[in-house]
Order: structure tokens, then sequence, then C-alpha cells
């Protein structure tokens, strides 16, 4: 039988065929993979054709299956916030708006009554900015501890990390590809080993049924098979199995604490930031809360009797009701501006690392796995069905100029 296959005028096209099916198992994955990822943005016609990369396109999505199933059993937005340290927090919003007194102040009388506050005697002035300057510090530790305990009300974390995943879709895409880089290399190499070996089925299948039906029928199987047998390997078996000597268990699982010492430094760095939850805080659809809470620690500073009578003397009794209007307003600003600091942001966030990667560690395999598993999920058909598709082509072109089927 051998000797008769040596001797077969197709010989070397039959030896071509685990090959190509290898070639075709890993174009197949490749598309596979960049299809999950890319195009951040849609293209084509709606809805009669087109494409947008499965994550992209279930951005907000999957954010949201990333706070339901990891990160709220991880922690709350109220602990985040506690191992932040609130006293460094209302310490460095205290440098950071003492150090510009004078400027916040003038900037504010003038925007009333430029020429009355420029007026005034310079007496007057300093004794403002002083009693400003020592109101601060306990206005500042206040309004923290009292955002400190009132965190959960304040901010949304599903609407923080949804809004900001729909509006950065790259960011998304970032934290997928690098927490599941081996799992995505893997997926893409496989399919040269799996196609390989089903090319290997295939060759006795053509000899004894030398249809033209087989290689596309096969091309069609390595693309399907290839791709689904990679998606299965990563997550399958979802807890340890002794096979023997060996101990098998699906790859992303395996690197549990790897991915969480990445998925933690990704998450404090570039999602649950110091600087992103008081945007919220100030900025989110409960901002309204932290525009009252402002309000109530800023009337002891704004009725002090120095401030209070400077005031008059600049807008007036009338204008005095509007000029408190206007400074709570700009301690609003205020707010946010010192967390655009990167240094004290990574501070802040190094503790929050720690924890998070921690109890990362200690997830279960069932709840591990919904990290990277919605990547897969959504559509996951789609991507095996291409895949099946780029293989009956490839089927159909080896038909064709390997073994001239007209």
């Amino acid at each position: 039988m051998l000797e008769s296959l040596f001797s077969h005028p197709d010989f070397w096209k039959y030896v071509s065929i685990p090959f190509i099916a290898g070639t075709v198992g890993w174009v197949t994955n490749w598309m596979a993979v960049q299809m999950t990822f890319y195009p951040l943005e849609f293209i084509g016609i709606r809805p009669i054709f087109g494409w947008q990369g499965i994550i992209p396109s279930k951005a907000e999505k999957m954010s949201g299956i990333l706070v339901d199933q990891t990160l709220s059993k991880i922690g709350s937005i109220e602990e985040f916030f506690q191992q932040m340290e609130p006293e460094k927090i209302s310490a460095h919003l205290t440098r950071s708006i003492q150090g510009r007194i004078e400027e916040y102040t003038d900037e504010v009388m003038t925007e009333r009554n430029a020429v009355l506050w420029e007026n005034l005697p310079m007496l007057v002035r300093r004794r403002v900015y002083s009693r400003a300057r020592r109101a601060i510090p306990e206005v500042m530790d206040n309004v923290v501890d009292d955002i400190s305990k009132h965190v959960e009300e304040l901010v949304d974390l599903k609407h923080m990390i949804s809004s900001q995943m729909r509006e950065d879709k790259a960011l998304m895409v970032k934290m997928f590809r690098e927490v599941g880089d081996p799992e995505f290399r893997f997926v893409i190499n496989s399919g040269i080993y799996f196609g390989f070996l089903f090319g290997l089925c295939q060759i006795p299948v053509f000899i004894y049924f030398p249809g033209n039906w087989v290689m596309p029928f096969f091309g069609f199987l390595v693309g399907v098979a290839t791709n689904w047998l990679a998606l299965n390997v990563i997550f399958r078996p979802l807890n340890p199995v002794r096979v023997g000597p060996f101990r098998i268990q699906g790859l992303f699982l395996k690197r549990q604490k790897d991915v969480a010492e990445s998925f933690a430094r990704l998450t404090t760095t570039e999602v649950v930031t110091l600087r992103n939850i008081m945007y919220q805080v100030i900025n989110g659809p409960r901002a309204d809360r932290t525009k009252a809470l402002i309000k109530r620690h800023m009337r002891p500073l704004l009725e002090g009797g120095v401030v209070r009578t400077a005031a008059q003397l600049t807008v007036g009794p009338g204008g005095y009701a509007d000029l408190k209007k206007a400074v709570e307003e700009k301690a609003v600003d205020l707010a946010v501006l010192p967390f655009e600091d990167p240094t004290f942001n990574r501070e802040r966030g190094a503790i929050v690392e720690r924890i998070m990667r921690e109890r990362m560690e200690e997830l279960s395999s069932e709840e591990f796995q919904a990290l990277l598993r919605p990547a897969f999920q959504e559509d996951e058909w789609i991507l095996i069905m291409v895949g099946g598709a780029l293989g009956m082509m490839a089927g159909f072109i080896q038909l064709f100029l390997i073994f001239g089927v007209t």
C-alpha cells in the first residue's frame, strides 16, 4: 500500500494536504481573533452587510458583565475609595487649593465687581485670603470624609466603567488583549497544529473517496474545528483534572495568578482610578448630591465675619447670594483639578491594585473565567462559521490549483 502511495502520480499533492490544512487553520484562527477586536467602529452598510469587532460592538454590555461578574466580587467602590486613604486625598486637595487661594479668590471676586474688589484696602483683602487659607483644611477634611462615607450613593460604578468603555473602545480592546494575550496567541498558533492533524486524516479519505466535494468539505471542517477546539481548550476543563501524571485545566484558568496581576494593574491605572472616581463624584449622574454636600461644607467659610463683610462691601448685600453661588460653583470645579496629577493617581492606585490582585487570585474558577470568557462567548458561533467559510474557500482553491480540477 505504501509503495503504491509513494509511486502514485499525485503523491506530492497528497503530502501538501496537511500543510495546507495547517495554513488554513492558522489563517482562520488569526481572522477569528482579529474579528473579535477590530474594527473599533462599524464598517459597512447597516443592516445589510458589514462588521464591527465583537468587543467594541458590545463594549457597554461587556463592561457591565465585568462589573457584575468580577469587580463586584473583588470589592465595592466604597472599599476602593477607603483604600486610597481619604486623609491623604484631603491633604492633596488642601495643598493644591491653598497654593493658589489668592488667584482663585481674585478670580471669583473680579467676575462680580472688579473695580470695587481691586479698590478694596489691601489689608481687608489679605484678611479674606488668610481666613480662606485657614478654613480650607477643615473644609476639605469634611468634604472628603463626607464623600468617603457616601461614595456608593455618589458614584455608579457600572455607569462609570460603561461610559468610559463606550467612549474609549480602544481601552476595552487593550484590556482584553493584554490580559488574555497568551490565550489569543494560542488560538492563532493552534490552528497550525489542529489543521495539520485534520489534514492527515483528510489524505486517506481523499484517496478512497476522490470526489470534488472532499476538499471543500474538509476545508470547512478544518476551519470550524480548529476555532472550536482552540476556544474550548482555553476554558475547559474548568477545574483541574488528573489524567495519569498530568494535571489538565483550561489554559486561561491555569494562569489565574498572572492574569490577576495584569488585570489589577490595568484596572487601577486606566479604569478605577481616583481621577475617574472623583470625576464621577463631581460630574456623574448623581452630581447634584455632591454639589449639595460641598455647599453644606462651604457655608461656614462663606458666612464667616471677615469674608461676609468683604463680600458685602464689594458686591453689596443684594449680590451676596449670587457671590455665594459663584464660590460654590468654583469649589466644585476645583475639586477635580488636583486629581489630574498622574503621580498622585498612581500612588493611590497602587494600594488598590495589591488588594484587587490578592482577591482575584482567590476567586473560584467559575468566577474567574467570567473575566475573559465574554470576549469569546459573544457571537462565538459567527467566528466559528467564518472559520468554516474561509476553510471551504481554501479547499476549493486547493482543488482547482493543486489537483487541477476544472
